[in-house]
């Protein structure tokens, strides 16, 4: 799986532009290798943020290849935004929760929380370590955690990225799970930045898959 970092900040008083521009991202739904695309405005203001999941880098590269420039010209958000800064990587760690599936959770979150962490030297083995055997089993106890992702976006940045079915359900792991588990995961250790953000999503921003044609006999 291969994970795509979207941070934007929008022009004052663009808004409404970039969300309609956003909207139309939905043209890309019949691309090949697309798993979805999900994102919201950061509550520091005009900030949008967006993660979006390819099965592999080649099918992300065939879309970059063949189909952005397009999307994007389509989209026409270019006026919207004073600066964009894009980071990609391979996802090395999936987290289960309560959806079925990746695509299930992507389609069902209304909230995402991310953390885009700096590691500090030779820590990156111990911090996937403690996410595989504390944070994800952790998180999945907690009511509400649809599925999770960790992507590393450079040699010492790791994006942990999970999906929740309400604000209400993260905030409740916050309270009753979050205390102990930081206790125990020891974050300084193998963190030298951590920048966290709790995005409530946008519905019309999502871009899922479209079902395959059905077959007739």
């Amino acid at each position: 799986m291969y994970g795509k970092w979207i941070d934007c900040r929008v022009r004052p008083g663009a808004r409404e532009a970039f969300a309609a521009g956003q909207r139309r991202w939905s043209a890309i739904s019949d691309q090949p290798g697309l798993i979805g695309q999900t994102g919201g405005w950061a509550p520091d203001g005009d900030r949008a943020l967006l993660l979006a999941l390819w099965n592999d880098e080649p099918a992300y590269a065939r879309f970059m290849r063949e189909r952005h420039d397009l999307a994007a010209a389509h989209a026409d958000q270019r006026s919207g935004h004073t600066e964009i800064a894009v980071a990609t990587g391979p996802v090395v760690l999936t987290m289960p929760g309560a959806a079925p599936s990746l695509p299930a959770a992507l389609a069902r979150a209304t909230t995402l929380r991310a953390a885009d962490c700096r590691l500090r030297p030779g820590r990156a083995d111990h911090f996937l370590d403690v996410q595989r055997e504390l944070w994800a089993p952790g998180m999945a106890a907690a009511g509400g955690m649809l599925g999770g992702t960790v992507t590393r976006l450079a040699a010492d940045r790791y994006l942990v990225t999970t999906l929740w079915t309400t604000p209400a359900a993260h905030h409740a792991y916050t309270v009753h799970h979050l205390p102990a588990l930081l206790a125990r995961a020891d974050v300084p250790a193998d963190v030298r930045t951590l920048t966290g953000h709790l995005l409530p999503l946008e519905p019309t921003w999502r871009v899922m898959p479209e079902p395959p044609a059905a077959e007739f006999r």
